[in-house]
C-alpha cells in the first residue's frame, strides 16, 4: 500500500468553539456544576467571530461547545434557544460545516430540527441517554424520561433519516437491577447509536450518588460495562453498514498508521470514519468519498473529485 504523504504543516481541519459555560442542573453522579458555576451564555456575534477566526485558520469544520449547550441562551437579557444560536451562526459566517456537540432530549424541538434542512449543518446529534431505566434517570436527577427521549429520537429521524446520533451511558449506577440494565440495552439496540461512549459508574466525592445505598458491586459493574462496550461496537459496525456504497462529503483530516500502510482518515457528514489511498495531501479539503467495505474503525472509501 502507498503511505500517505505528511499533512499541511499546522493545519487543524476542525476547530472547537466554546458557546456556553457552566450548568445549574443538579445530576446526582456530577460534580460540574460545583467547579464550572452557573450557565453563561455567550452572544451569536461573540462566538461568530470565533468561528469566522477558525475559518480564516483554515479550519473547514467548526463545532460549536458547551458544559450544558441545550441552555445557551437561557441567561441572556433577552432569552433566545439553542436554535437562535445555531440559525444566527450559520447567517453570520461562512464555515462550510457546523457541528453542535451535545443536546439532551428536552432540547430536540420541531423549531430546533428544521435547521437541519442546512447542509452546512453536520446531521450529527449527540444525545446524552445515561440510562434507559426511568426509575435508574429519576435516581440520577436527570430532567427527562424514557418517553421524552423516545420521542427527541423520533423528531430526529423524521427530519433527519442518514443523522449519527451518538450517547453517553453510564453503566451500574447506584440501584441499577439487572432489569434496569437491560432496559438500557434494549434502548440503544432501538435507538441504533451510531457511537456509543459507555461509562462504569464511579463515586465522586461531593456527589448525592456517591453516598447512596445500593452501590453496585465493582465486579458487576465491570461485567455490565463489557456487556454495554460489546454492544456498542456492534452498534457502530451496524450504523456504518448502512452507508456502504452511499457517495457522502468528507473532511479529509490526517494520514493515520493502518495495518495495510498509511491512509487518510476523514470524517463524513454524519460522522463516519473512513479511509482512502491517495498521493495527494488531502488535508483540510472537502470531496465526496464512495463509501466501501469495512476498514479499521470506520469504512474504506474510494475518492472523488475534490469540493
Amino acid at each position: 500500500a502507498t503511505a500517505a504523504p505528511a499533512p499541511t504543516p499546522r493545519l487543524h481541519t476542525r476547530a472547537f468553539v466554546k458557546a456556553q459555560e457552566g450548568c445549574n442542573d443538579v445530576c446526582a453522579f456530577c460534580i460540574v456544576p460545583r467547579t464550572r458555576g452557573r450557565e453563561v451564555s455567550r452572544s451569536i456575534d461573540d462566538v461568530s467571530r470565533d468561528v469566522d477566526a477558525a475559518h480564516a485558520r483554515g479550519a473547514r469544520e467548526v463545532v460549536l461547545t458547551g458544559t450544558q449547550l441545550g441552555a445557551w441562551g437561557r441567561d441572556l437579557p433577552d432569552p433566545l434557544t439553542p436554535r437562535d444560536l445555531i440559525a444566527g451562526v450559520l447567517a453570520r459566517t461562512e464555515t462550510p460545516r457546523l457541528r453542535f456537540s451535545s443536546l439532551q432530549p428536552q432540547d430536540i424541538t420541531p423549531e430546533l430540527v428544521v435547521l437541519w434542512d442546512d447542509p452546512r449543518l453536520m446531521p450529527h446529534f449527540h444525545l446524552a441517554l445515561q440510562s434507559g431505566s426511568d426509575a435508574v434517570l429519576s435516581r440520577m436527577r436527570r430532567r427527562y424520561d424514557v418517553a421524552a427521549y423516545h420521542a427527541a429520537l423520533d423528531r430526529i429521524r423524521a427530519a433527519v433519516p442518514h443523522a449519527a446520533v451518538t450517547t453517553d451511558v453510564i453503566a451500574g449506577f447506584p440501584g441499577e437491577s439487572e432489569d434496569d440494565f437491560a432496559a438500557t440495552l434494549a434502548l440503544c439496540k432501538e435507538a441504533a447509536f451510531a457511537r456509543v461512549h459507555a461509562f462504569p459508574y464511579s463515586p465522586r466525592a461531593r456527589t448525592a450518588a456517591a453516598g447512596m445505598p445500593d452501590q453496585v458491586p465493582v465486579e458487576v459493574r465491570k461485567e455490565r460495562m463489557a456487556r454495554l462496550l460489546t454492544l456498542a461496537n456492534d452498534l457502530g459496525a451496524a450504523f456504518r453498514a448502512r452507508f456502504t456504497g452511499d457517495v457522502r462529503p468528507v473532511l479529509w483530516e490526517e494520514p493515520r498508521a493502518t495495518p495495510e500502510g498509511g491512509r487518510w482518515h476523514g470524517l463524513t457528514d454524519n460522522y463516519v470514519s473512513v479511509y482512502v489511498e491517495s498521493e495527494y495531501d488531502l488535508a483540510g479539503r472537502i470531496t465526496p468519498a464512495a463509501l466501501g467495505a469495512p476498514f479499521a474503525d470506520g469504512l474504506a472509501a474510494r475518492l472523488g473529485s475534490a469540493a
